[in-house]
């Protein structure tokens, strides 16, 4: 089977779906040829954009399930909850899965469809977009070389945004903990399984803490209104939805991404009233939102190496940022550049990788998904899962960490990863 021979099915039709189908058709690399997708303007867009037959367009995922397999592949971008029934159901189906991150909410639902997909033997490759950047791959190399000499310590920052914080976690779709998955879990699950490929191997202990510290009732200005829109403060807020979103008209890669979760009317007025009839105009300090915006997370491996992440609200939106001390040199990188310091001779050389300067979704994560997508396309249209980083085990070993991690946040313990959860992950995420 040649790449260009490989069909895809998209169930879930939002910004992850669309993004990774109009890769897939700008590039030749697959075609899409179903949708499943219950918003009705979005489903007839998508399926007007990518020449869908109308036999093969669907409301419900159940619908398009329910007939022959129509596709090599399905790309499963629903919400984080909605994973495991499309995802367990497509694999009985022999569908080859590109499943959104994270797996699923719960290590059961997480379980089930890695399970699903070894038993019916399909691939399944877990959207952690950061193992596919050129940036990645270059920085791989150093250490698995021995550039540095043995990792000893790992440091790895996330600035997720101030108003990307907003946007998504207080506002939007991932603010509460009961509607999607806890901060951890739906946005920087990316951060761990990223840092345990660079380091080859699992934690054996973790820690954490993290709270919700800024995002709160009583953090609320005086004088602040429930909508941004009638508020006598707004002009001196930082999370003004009215300057965020307006600011986002004329500029077609904010129009794409955040606006277009916004509302799909680009003008003036259309933002507006999304902003008063919608979630978007709320006040963020009273958004009904639960999830952290400050986190740290402690590892330590069993070679006695450690690493440490930090997430944080309050900063710009940018690449992650990663400093790697090793025994015979250090590994500073910005998500572009690796700066490379080499204790034996005591100079400085950079390397400058081709990830683009965007880290946001709207750039496709400094080009992430798109190579993840070709590496998907690429798998299943050779038969050779090689091309894929992110295998189903070896991601939920990974999410596991984060559950840990978690679980240490809420006891305030250390929590010890069991042995069965480690066993063999080391050479997974080699």
């Amino acid at each position: 089977m040649r790449d260009t021979d490989v069909t895809l099915a998209v169930i879930g039709a939002g910004l992850r779906g669309i993004g990774y189908a109009r890769h897939a058709r700008s590039t030749d690399l697959a075609r899409v040829v179903a949708v499943a997708e219950p918003d009705e303007e979005r489903r007839t867009r998508f399926a007007a954009e990518h020449g869908i037959p109308a036999e093969n367009v669907f409301a419900d995922w159940r619908e398009l399930l329910d007939r022959d397999r129509l596709a090599d592949g399905a790309i499963i971008s629903t919400q984080d909850r909605m994973h495991v029934g499309p995802a367990v159901r497509a694999a009985e189906l022999g569908y080859h899965l590109l499943l959104e991150k994270p797996m699923a909410p719960t290590e059961e639902e997480a379980a089930l469809i890695a399970a699903a997909a070894e038993r019916h033997g399909v691939l399944l490759a877990v959207c952690h977009v950061m193992r596919y950047t050129p940036y990645t791959r270059a920085l791989k190399e150093l250490l698995d070389k021995g550039r540095i000499g043995e990792v000893m310590n790992i440091q790895h920052l996330e600035q997720v945004g101030w108003w990307h914080q907003a946007h998504s976690f207080v506002r939007g779709n991932w603010s509460r903990e009961d509607e999607s998955a806890s901060m951890l879990l739906a946005k920087a699950c990316h951060d761990l399984d990223w840092m345990i490929y660079i380091k080859g191997s699992l934690p054996e202990r973790v820690s954490s803490f993290g709270n919700l510290v800024h995002f709160r009732p009583e953090k609320r200005p005086a004088g602040a209104a429930r909508n941004c829109l009638d508020c006598q403060v707004e002009s001196t807020c930082p999370y003004s939805a009215r300057r965020i979103y307006l600011d986002c008209l004329g500029d077609p890669v904010k129009e794409w991404w955040p606006l277009s979760a916004v509302t799909d009317d680009h003008t003036e007025s259309g933002v507006l009233t999304a902003l008063r009839n919608g979630p978007y105009g709320r006040c963020v300090y009273d958004a009904g939102n639960d999830v952290v915006d400050s986190q740290v997370v402690d590892m330590e491996f069993s070679d006695g190496t450690t690493a440490s992440f930090t997430m944080t609200a309050f900063a710009a939106l940018e690449h992650r940022k990663t400093r790697i001390f090793g025994t015979h040199g250090a590994i500073e990188g910005d998500g572009v550049r690796l700066r490379v310091h080499d204790f034996l001779t005591d100079t400085y050389s950079t390397i400058v990788t081709d990830t683009g300067p965007d880290a946001s979704a709207a750039e496709g994560h400094g080009g992430g998904d798109e190579m993840l997508l070709e590496a998907f396309v690429e798998a299943v249209g050779s038969g050779d899962p090689t091309p894929i980083r992110s295998t189903g085990s070896g991601s939920l070993d990974t999410h596991r960490v984060v559950w840990a991690a978690e679980t240490a946040r809420r006891t305030r313990t250390v929590t010890t990863l069991a042995p069965s959860d480690s066993s063999g992950s080391e050479k997974k995420t080699q």
